[in-house]
């Protein structure tokens, strides 16, 4: 008999709905990945690194000339500087950072408050850990942050809090003000957090990314996770890094070095090489605000209600209006019937959800966009005969 670590685990959402959309032959919204190419220039790069030879194991920490600039990086966007040799390591994407960060920091029963809806990765390293996942509702429909609600569920054995901005699956952005109640409510106390920064780099209508990096107080006490799979239109590399305060990076390269050890060679020599022009990833902004409206645009004539994301390449789009069902029927109806594929959003709570809400990925073509749009509204137009 096998006694599972996670017995209330099954395939993740992801893998699920993606398999639907290839077995009905729908436009996939559900998993975020760009159906654009990667970046000419950085794929000569890394072919030129692999023809020159580097392609053995790079240094556990990562190579140092990307670390250096990584470092260059972080001090130009957050005034923050951080040393390349001791507090910033390469990862095997943001995923591993997470899992790697969780396993080094979350001890038995130590209590870890997490924001729901929630990236479906946090929960089970939680929990394989031997930590208990605290769980604070995001106010729907702009999944905005109660802080009192927040500063009611810290207790004594409250060891870390995940906060993730740009927000996957919301597309909430953290303001200066819930930094400002953060850096409030762990004054004074042992909490750490694990800030997942992945879509730094994706954030709409003039609003700024806002790291915990910019808050000496919480930098302290944080670890960042970023990645250049979501920077570089390229989540097949599964390429990100961490940074953190040396006393932190010393005991996440412990469970790092067993873990992965090191990641791919070549891909750092490039990546060094690309972060060389800061518009590589300043433009990111700029050019998914436009697949954005693009989007958005496309959707205008649904009649639903939708409120416009603030970052990520992800949008929410609210049923309940329309459909009186389960945001998962919703979902499986759509895929096979109507040919659009989207995530239903009560994935990513510990429980169910009365709001019927799909999110969709528009990392895509401006084509695909018109098309899978075309497709929500003939399914809204449908639902109102």
């Amino acid at each position: 008999m096998i006694r599972s670590k996670l017995p209330n685990v099954g395939t993740s959402i992801f893998a699920v709905m993606t398999k639907m959309a290839v077995e009905n032959n729908a436009i996939n919204l559900s998993q975020g990945f760009p159906d654009f190419p990667v970046s000419e220039e950085l794929i000569d790069l890394i072919h030129a690194q692999m023809k020159a030879g580097k392609n053995q194991y790079a240094p556990m920490p990562g190579v140092a000339e990307l670390r250096k600039k990584i470092a260059e990086k972080t001090e130009k966007l957050y005034s923050a500087k951080y040393n390349p040799e001791t507090e910033i390591t390469v990862t095997a994407g943001g995923t591993q950072a997470l899992f790697t960060a969780i396993t080094a920091f979350v001890h038995e029963n130590d209590e870890v408050i997490v924001f729901e809806p929630a990236y479906d990765s946090y929960v089970p390293a939680i929990r394989l850990n031997g930590g208990v996942p605290v769980f604070v509702q995001m106010k729907h429909p702009n999944y905005s942050i109660d802080w009192d609600k927040v500063n009611k569920l810290v207790t004594s054995r409250t060891s870390l809090i995940i906060i993730n901005s740009p927000q996957n699956p919301s597309g909430y952005v953290f303001t200066a003000e819930d930094l400002k109640m953060l850096q409030k409510l762990v004054s004074g106390t042992k909490i750490m957090i694990l800030s997942d920064e992945v879509y730094e780099h994706i954030v709409f209508d003039q609003k700024e990314h806002f790291s915990v990096a910019q808050y000496p107080s919480l930098a302290e006490k944080s670890i960042i996770v970023s990645s250049f799979g979501k920077t570089f239109h390229a989540t097949g590399w599964k390429m990100g890094y961490i940074i953190a305060p040396e006393l932190i990076m010393k005991e996440f390269r412990k469970i790092h070095q067993f873990n992965v050890f090191s990641v791919n060679t070549p891909i750092q020599y490039a990546l060094a090489q690309h972060l060389e022009n800061p518009e590589n990833y300043l433009s990111l902004n700029s050019f998914y605000q436009k697949k954005r409206d693009t989007f958005l645009k496309y959707l205008k004539n649904s009649g639903l209600n939708i409120i416009p994301s603030s970052g990520t390449y992800f949008q929410a789009v609210d049923f309940s209006d329309i459909f009186d069902g389960k945001d998962t029927e919703l979902a499986e109806l759509m895929t096979k019937e109507y040919k659009i594929s989207g995530i239903p959003m009560s994935a990513f709570y510990h429980d169910s959800q009365k709001a019927c809400v799909l999110r969709f990925c528009f990392a895509k073509s401006d084509e695909t966009l018109k098309a899978a749009a075309d497709r929500i509204i003939k399914f809204c137009e449908d639902r109102k005969k």
